[in-house]
């Protein structure tokens, strides 16, 4: 029988001696660990021992620390790794990640080229949409990076769908002729490699993406889509409002006074069940409302995507 190692791709119930976990605190505290025999992590809650509370567990569980909190151990996500991956480079998030995965038509057995790789936010996402029959050639400048997430492609148990490549692909290319559905740009500067992606992608067409911080970027990677023969160039920069649910206070409105006929309503004046008086007492005070409130800063523009298709003429 096959045995099913951790992986970004595959899913399995037992934390072993190896894996890469993730440490949850909660939603805005976690952290990856590597899972080692005799291993030990230190959290706010106290020390993990890895030998007794983590190898062998299920994933999901709760795991009580030395000082009497407790954690949960979840198992390895692309969208878990963009959150707590050790951040080499600007890394891409989940919002533009799903535009680019959809835009680009990628699937199961789709071959795409991602330069340069950085951090391997993208990476992890596209690697997992195309598993198990894909394949993502990615290249990066930058020597140790590119050793790095090697590094993290084997770790993560998904190096067979995965090639990396240290060069420069406005000079070099992407090392592959044709045989791309695909092509993911997030370089200085992108219109050097238009050429090379139009040469990676297959014959019958395909999709490119360029993601861009600057807006001078966006027009000239654009103008060198249309000479190299490019349609359908759009862009787009998408912008995500993260909402908060809270209870807030607001004060009650003052509506004006009642009208002063009372006669023939049977209310004394002095009574409490008067509404007249029970209005005054209401609107000295204030009502709790439950209400979705928007962060008072949150991360606006990240870049812009431009998406095009090859022509087949």
């Amino acid at each position: 029988n096959k045995t099913i190692t951790m992986s970004f791709v595959e899913y399995r119930d037992t934390i072993k001696d190896g894996d890469t976990a993730i440490v949850f605190l909660g939603h805005e505290s976690m952290f990856p660990v590597k899972v080692q025999h005799g291993g030990k992590t230190q959290t706010k809650y106290g020390v993990i021992r890895h030998s007794t509370d983590l190898i062998g567990k299920r994933y999901g569980s709760k795991v009580t620390c030395s000082k009497g909190g407790w954690v949960f151990i979840l198992h390895p996500t692309p969208e878990l790794w963009t959150m707590n991956l050790p951040h080499r480079t600007q890394i891409l998030y989940s919002t533009d990640i799903s535009l680019i995965t959809m835009m680009l038509e990628l699937k199961p057995g789709s071959i795409v080229c991602e330069s340069g790789t950085g951090s391997g936010s993208l990476s992890h996402a596209i690697i997992r949409t195309v598993a198990p029959t894909g394949h993502l050639y990615t290249v990066e400048f930058h020597q140790q990076r590119a050793e790095k997430a090697e590094e993290e492609f084997q770790e993560h148990k998904v190096e067979h769908l995965v090639t990396v490549k240290n060069q420069d692909v406005c000079k070099n290319g992407f090392g592959v002729s044709n045989v791309a559905d695909a092509v993911f740009l997030d370089i200085p500067s992108p219109w050097e490699a238009i050429g090379h992606a139009k040469s990676a992608l297959k014959i019958e067409g395909g999709r490119i993406c360029s993601f861009s911080p600057c807006i001078e970027q966006v027009q000239r990677t654009c103008l060198a889509m249309e000479e190299h023969g490019f349609t359908e160039i759009n862009t787009l920069e998408s912008l995500l409002r993260v909402y908060n649910v809270r209870t807030v206070s607001l004060q009650i409105p003052d509506l004006g006074k009642a009208a002063e006929d009372n006669s023939g309503t049977g209310f004394d004046s002095s009574n409490q069940s008067n509404p007249e008086s029970l209005y005054g007492i209401l609107q000295q005070g204030t009502a709790q409302f439950k209400s979705g409130v928007p962060l008072k800063e949150m991360v606006g523009h990240t870049g812009y995507l431009t998406f095009a298709t090859k022509s087949l003429f």
